[in-house]
């Protein structure tokens, strides 16, 4: 299955929250989507080579209308040199209900610092009350690796959901019942949304079996229609869809 198909993300407003592939996932859709909108609202590292133009705009609905190639990217302001500012919700929630609607808004909702895994913080994350599809990643690389902050975004936080000890080994189970929390995955998810979590890093044989694992405790903890598994090392990144 193509990736845009999986997270149903034609034509929506998807935000990826979690750790382990949120700029991978944003930046895949965008070149597989007709016309796609890469923005955030919280900080972004630089992304230019990943679509057509980056525009820096406070109102962002006019780089929009004057786009003529796709995918564009929307921020706010550029902060230093190696980030961009995101904006309000309140601003993607305008902007998602101005755009035409085969354009798809495609939103990183939180930051994790490159590692693998993570729980959010108290204002996080920051998903625009318009979101469709919320996108909750981890990677099943952790899965064995210690709870400390190598590989772990807010390693406070996954104690209090999980009751592991700082430097305990993470679990596929501990993983699963982070993404399936109201405290972590589903944490501030708009009551119409669809999630959809993604584990990411099914590079090999071995963290398909620990992915798989870690879909089937979701399922058990959570009714939900799908959850995707990817690694981003391939051209077609869906391993399954489970």
């Amino acid at each position: 299955m193509d990736l845009v198909e999986a997270l149903d993300a034609d034509g929506n407003v998807t935000c990826v929250v979690g750790a382990g592939g949120k700029k991978s996932t944003l930046y895949a859709l965008a070149g597989r989507l007709e016309r796609a909108i890469v923005t955030a609202t919280v900080r972004i590292p630089p992304f230019d080579d990943h679509v057509a133009a980056v525009h820096v705009a406070k109102a962002p609905l006019s780089p929009v209308e004057e786009a003529r190639e796709w995918p564009i990217g929307l921020v706010r302001a550029r902060e230093r040199s190696d980030r961009y500012r995101g904006y309000e919700t309140e601003t993607v929630d305008a902007l998602a209900a101005d755009v035409d609607d085969d354009v798809s808004v495609l939103v990183k909702a939180d930051g994790a610092r490159t590692r693998w895994f993570k729980a959010p913080g108290e204002n996080e994350p920051q998903i625009p009350d318009s979101a469709d599809i919320v996108v909750p990643i981890a990677s099943a690389r952790i899965v064995g690796e210690p709870l400390t902050d190598e590989h772990v975004h807010r390693p406070e936080r996954v104690v209090e959901l999980t009751g592991l000890e700082h430097g305990d080994r993470i679990s596929a189970a501990d993983v699963a019942t982070v993404l399936a929390s109201d405290r972590g995955g589903w944490a501030d998810v708009p009551a119409d949304a669809t999630v959809v979590p993604l584990i990411n890093m099914v590079d090999d044989a071995d963290t398909e079996r620990t992915a798989r694992e870690i879909a089937a405790q979701l399922h058990e903890q959570r009714l939900i229609s799908r959850v995707v598994l990817t690694s981003f090392l391939e051209d077609q990144p869906v391993v399954d869809v489970v």
